[in-house]
């Protein structure tokens, strides 16, 4: 092989590693920027435990968190009466779907099935025993942290910031 197509080939070499490194990097800097808390951090006041997100570049609450001990992604949603899991999520989950029932959503009504999350997690913050409804029609990506939740825990938004407060009293 002669000294130019070896030239040829380091910089074709060199290129595709700079292009697979650019993805990867950009691909990273993409996922901080949808989803800014992927480590929430977690204090201890007193008896509480307190989460602090940064909502991200379209003003979302979007957190990784934990449902029976698995890793997901929930996007906060006040408008949610209750944690909903998109139904290939509640497949991986292993969570029985109970009795089904009808919900209004953006996209119209939905056929959705009961069931109960035995934890939830942000942080070092763990709910039990949440409802939880399973929809079969709804995006694979995230799974809508709605009141069922939240109503269990003080919730703040100042600015950018919303801080989620849960009291553990003896």
């Amino acid at each position: 092989m002669s000294s130019q197509h070896i030239g040829t080939f380091m910089i074709a070499a060199a290129f595709a590693l700079g292009i697979g490194l650019m993805t990867i990097f950009f691909g990273d800097v993409l996922d901080e920027r949808r989803n800014p808390n992927q480590a929430p951090s977690s204090s201890t006041e007193g008896d509480d435990v307190v989460v602090t997100l940064t909502a991200n570049a379209q003003h979302h609450y979007v957190t990784t968190g934990s449902i029976n001990g698995q890793s997901v992604e929930f996007l906060l949603d006040t408008g949610a009466t209750d944690v909903v899991v998109p139904e290939g999520i509640a497949r991986q989950l292993r969570l029985p779907r109970g009795m089904a029932g009808r919900a209004m959503t953006a996209n119209g009504a939905v056929t959705v099935y009961a069931t109960v999350l035995d934890s939830v997690a942000i942080g070092d913050m763990t709910l039990r025993n949440v409802s939880a409804s399973i929809n079969p029609a709804m995006d694979p990506g995230q799974v809508l942290l709605g009141m069922s939740a939240l109503s269990r825990v003080e919730f703040v938004q100042r600015g950018d910031s919303l801080t989620l407060r849960q009291t553990r009293r003896p």
